[in-house]
């Protein structure tokens, strides 16, 4: 089934295509017999970013030193770049001293220098508030000036509920998160950066003759975690971001606003072991594979093949009689020339109303303008469609508007009087 919003303005309309035959069949991925005590969770496989369970994951919440990881992601990032190298010092300021003072620290001595690789160790296995200060000032300038780039890099990442004031996790009411701006964040990390992601899974560090043990407790289960973070306020609110790989499926897993230590260990633990055990992957299309096709304006065809340029794949319940369901959102019509390659629209797979899967689509080739003639019959036809659409809307609106008059002049119209029988 096809709905379309079309227009002939530039203002564009998003134009919906629903793929229920396709999925009308698929078992859908979504929670089964699992609960955790933990406010706030979620728990995706890495490598489709479906989502296998949530819990109030779009709550916004304290992130403590969670905030570290995106501290983490702006170094990665322009180690990637090659704006710095492991070996690169940064200073050891005041500021940065004293933050470390007051909380986790690495035991940095101030006004000298340390190398970004150090740094790093600091920041994620030590927990360090001076390392996350240094590596903003030395990135930054300043670590406001960090913080406001820590926010910029959020929005492009797409974590829209996070909000970021220093770089270290403070005790702030404008500095919060939600689980699935953490799950987003992670999986960033995890894809983006495989040649510092193993910072993360590093047991033990240490700086100034002080050895300090990492205090993610996945590190040290039998769950197969090999990293990210834990934080946790002063008053209580123990925060995990965590990620495990068992028989080749990585997950990763959110807890957050657990009472203690155990129960954030706990938890994370109960959602990692349900979620290698509890489903199966599938593969609805293969990379590169025709997913659906999107109408196309002016045009030498009337529509371009959509497709992803990895495979889609699916985690199903084992044993559950579920369904999923997925549609192809895009603005349309495209406008020629499209050029092929390009990234027009996406593939959203739902679980019943959570969103379980989101991927890009994009133009299988490319369509080039048409002749005059063929703009000419395409604008015509928009016209119609348009002029169709609203002599509709019109119809549907004048007979809600005599219904419901209808209504009214029956509910006020009186009750006739009784009339008392005659002796």
């Amino acid at each position: 089934m096809q709905s379309r919003f079309l227009s002939l303005s530039p203002r564009l309309r998003p134009l919906w295509l629903f793929l229920a035959v396709v999925f009308s069949a698929v078992p859908m991925a979504r929670a089964q017999n699992i609960a955790t005590t933990a406010p706030h969770a979620l728990v995706m496989d890495a490598a489709t970013q479906t989502v296998l369970f949530e819990k109030a994951a779009d709550e916004a919440v304290p992130p403590a030193s969670l905030v570290k990881l995106m501290t983490a992601e702006l170094v990665f990032r322009d180690l990637k770049k090659g704006s710095i190298t492991l070996d690169t010092p940064f200073y050891i300021s005041e500021h940065a001293w004293k933050t470390g003072s007051s909380g986790g620290s690495m035991f940095a001595r101030v006004n000298t220098n340390v190398r970004v690789e150090d740094l790093l160790r600091g920041l994620i296995v030590q927990s360090g508030n001076d390392a996350a200060v240094a590596l903003a000032e030395g990135l930054g300038g300043s670590e406001q000036n960090f913080a406001a780039m820590m926010n910029a890099r959020a929005v492009e990442l797409g974590m829209t509920k996070s909000h970021f004031t220093d770089a270290w996790g403070g005790a702030d009411p404008a500095q919060v998160t939600t689980a699935r701006d953490m799950a987003i964040l992670a999986e960033h990390l995890i894809k983006t950066y495989p040649d510092y992601y193993h910072y993360f899974g590093e047991k033990e560090f240490t700086w100034s003759k002080i050895r300090q043990l990492n205090r993610n407790p996945i590190l040290f289960m039998d769950v197969n975690g090999d990293g990210l973070k834990v934080g946790n306020e002063k008053d209580g609110d123990f925060n995990l971001v965590g990620s495990a790989v068992y028989s080749g499926q990585r997950l990763i897993v959110i807890v957050l606003g657990a009472k203690t230590a155990k129960e954030r260990a706990e938890e994370a633990r109960r959602l990692f072991n349900w979620g290698f055990h509890g489903f199966d992957a599938r593969t609805l299309f293969d990379a590169n594979q025709t997913v659906g096709t999107a109408k196309v304006y002016g045009g030498t065809q009337d529509e371009v093949a959509l497709t992803s340029a990895t495979p889609v794949r699916v985690l199903i319940p084992r044993a559950s009689p579920d369904k999923l369901s997925g549609k192809i959102t895009y603005v349309g019509p495209l406008i020629a020339p499209v050029a092929a390659g390009q990234t027009v629209a996406r593939l959203k797979i739902y679980s019943g109303a959570s969103l379980a899967l989101d991927l890009p689509l994009m133009t299988a080739e490319a369509v080039e303008q048409g002749p005059l003639t063929q703009r000419a019959k395409d604008a015509a036809m928009e016209l119609g469609v348009q002029l169709f659409h609203k002599g509709l809307g019109m119809a549907m609106h004048s007979l809600e508007k005599r219904a419901s008059g209808k209504t009214a002049s029956t509910k006020t119209e009186p009750a006739p009087a009784a009339t008392a029988s005659e002796p």
